[in-house]
């Protein structure tokens, strides 16, 4: 029973290091990568549908993105949802190709793109703790049913800090290594 909770901690505490990383890839380096573009969706017979499922994304150079939309009367719609997107991308289009250069990022811009990455990463460190709760309290409820002993739940909750540290270790880590890279010139 013990193993099962620690077990479906460290599972969840995984999947909130993962779930960081993927919010972490949108916001915007200095250089150019196609998953900036994840969060954009089109209207596409009036269904809202994810960019790349209407279009090819590509990278041409370390600061222009490619869209190759693959219907012709899309090329507009596109264009607007990536201006309405509120990630400060310019589109250019010529022809049905739309090329997006990505602006240099000011220091200022950096700074504020930092706080954001900070704020993300403390949200996961608080998901991470609130999964830490919830192992506890299942563990002391188990300990008042009589099904573990005080020792074992001392020792489970003892486990599960360690576990607590590892990912809140890993989170920082992930963190460091998004700040050096938007600090990048």
């Amino acid at each position: 029973m013990i193993k099962e909770i620690h077990s479906d901690a460290g599972s969840r505490m995984g999947k909130s290091i993962e779930s960081l990383k993927h919010d972490l890839m949108k916001v915007r380096t200095g250089r150019a990568h196609t998953s900036l573009l994840d969060s954009i969706s089109v209207e596409y017979y009036g269904n809202p549908t994810p960019l790349n499922q209407v279009a090819n994304i590509s990278v041409l150079d370390s600061r222009t993105l490619s869209v190759q939309v693959w219907e012709k009367q899309m090329t507009p719609v596109v264009e607007k949802a990536i201006l309405k997107s509120n990630l400060g991308l310019n589109p250019a289009t010529s022809g049905e190709l739309i090329r997006i250069p990505l602006p240099p990022l000011t220091e200022e811009t950096r700074k504020g793109l930092i706080k954001v990455v900070r704020g993300e990463s403390e949200n996961a460190k608080v998901a991470i703790r609130n999964i830490r709760r919830d192992a506890n309290s299942t563990l002391k409820d188990l300990e008042k049913e009589k099904d573990i002993s005080e020792d074992e739940e001392h020792r489970a909750q003892d486990d599960i800090q360690k576990l607590t540290d590892k990912y809140i270790k890993a989170i920082d880590q992930v963190l460091s290594e998004k700040e050096k890279d938007l600090m990048e010139i």
